[in-house]
């Protein structure tokens, strides 16, 4: 049976490193210089205090470097690593990955393909009325593995409804995200077991509730951090400015992690802003990235930065990971009704999945018995996956109505006849 790379082993404490791959090293671990491992405290010189205004050296040239730099590519579409030399601009955030290890690149391709399995066993299986509806991730996955992979076990994580591939990262086996999306829990796992919040969907509120939490953090003085994840959609939300000044004001550790695919829904980004979204950053006091989301070398390196920083007690920084929707906004979308295919088969060309094979396969960092290894654990995650959602009980159509209001209401007992009448209508069609 299949699980999540970090549901075989037990989760990893302090110091130890995390599995990226079965019996390695996993990638964003140990014997790379970062902000993702715990064997130095790195917050410990420097004490965050919430409600103080700390604006060191470090601070201003990360602000100045964001505000500068259009887009962090480590690894390009045609699988080639760049930034790495001491005179790029981008060679801090290249130290952060300098010593990753074959074995931990492995674990990252691996965490990608497996994703996008589940991802696509989950849009069959609503395609196929066994779930309500799916959110896809398809063409974000460099976006999500790269940075999930930069979190630490005492880090805490607050999603959208859309970050299985973080889900993965933290865990959670897949199967447990399933459940609410057929209707039968409202999130299927403990959020303290894995520091992995439940998903939420109204839009924006996870960043209040991400800028809340890191501020308790820093009251209690630990020195783990905060990341909060949300679409390009999703900033023009009130909720996230609120949360950028909370969190700049209170020098919260927290990192605001935004996945630009191009789209809210059928919006846009010409339509949301007029400036690139890393930059709203600057008008609150503190900096942000622009980061290729389809590089996971880059979003792994920048995410281990910041997280780094916040660690430190230097406040949040916002990344801006520049992606691509492949597919619908979710099951109910239809994204040929507002985009061109030439636009999906451009940013193919970019899929960050290829582009990982294409550098292993140069470098001879994997083999063919590698990539067919991978393929059949690809099938079983499907087939289990497929198994444990067909063995999950149907959800109860009529709990929609049993709480609208605490003692009942004429209205609602109006609608529930009206849906009785229409799921009889059903059996009697079956019975002609």
């Amino acid at each position: 049976m299949t699980e999540s790379t970090a549901a075989r082993k037990p989760r990893r404490s302090a110091g130890s490193k995390a599995a990226g791959t079965t019996g390695t090293k996993a990638a964003g671990t140990t014997g790379t210089k970062a902000a993702g491992t715990t064997g130095s405290k790195a917050g410990t010189d420097a004490k965050r205090t919430t409600g103080t205004k700390r604006t060191t050296s470090t601070t201003r040239t990360a602000a100045k470097k964001g505000s500068e730099t259009e887009l962090v590519q480590l690894l390009t579409p045609e699988g080639e690593r760049v930034g790495t030399a001491a005179n790029s601009a981008y060679a801090e955030y290249a130290s952060y990955v300098a010593d990753i290890t074959p074995d931990e690149l492995r674990g990252l391709y691996r965490d990608m393909v497996l994703t996008r399995r589940f991802d696509a066993e989950a849009t069959a299986l609503q395609r196929q009325g066994e779930l309500g509806l799916w959110a896809s991730l398809l063409g974000q996955e460099a976006a999500q593995i790269g940075s999930g992979r930069a979190t630490r076990e005492d880090d805490y994580v607050f999603p959208t409804y859309r970050e299985h591939g973080v889900a993965w990262c933290r865990g959670v086996d897949p199967t447990n995200l399933l459940g609410m999306f057929r209707g039968v829990n409202n999130g299927g796992w403990d959020p303290n077991t894995n520091n992995f919040h439940l998903y939420t969907i109204v839009i924006g509120s996870q960043a209040l509730h991400a800028t809340g939490y890191a501020m308790g953090v820093a009251k209690d003085g630990a020195d783990s951090g905060v990341i909060a994840y949300f679409g390009d959609g999703a900033s023009s939300q009130g909720d996230v400015s609120e949360a950028f000044n909370f969190a700049a004001v209170y020098n919260a550790p927290v990192v605001f992690f935004c996945q630009n695919n191009q789209w809210a829904i059928s919006e846009s980004n010409e339509k949301q802003t007029r400036v690139p979204l890393y930059q709203r950053a600057q008008g609150f006091g503190f900096p942000g990235v622009r980061v290729d989301g389809n590089d996971v070398l880059a979003s792994l390196a920048v995410t281990r930065w910041a997280l780094d920083r916040a660690r430190r007690g230097e406040g949040p920084a916002l990344i801006e990971a520049y992606t691509y929707r492949m597919g619908a906004h979710t099951t109910s979308d239809d994204p040929s009704r507002y985009r061109h295919d030439d636009e999906r088969a451009a940013w193919e060309a970019k899929d960050p999945i290829l582009r990982l094979r294409r550098f292993l396969e140069s470098a001879n960092h994997a083999d063919e018995g590698f990539f067919a290894e991978l393929e059949a654990e690809s099938e079983a995650l499907g087939k289990r996956v497929r198994e444990v959602v067909r063995a999950m009980p149907d959800p109860d159509r009529f709990a929609i109505f049993e709480h609208a209001y605490a003692d009942g209401h004429a209205l609602v007992d109006e609608e529930r006849a009206q849906f009785a009448a229409y799921q009889a209508s059903f059996a009697d069609a079956e019975g002609v």
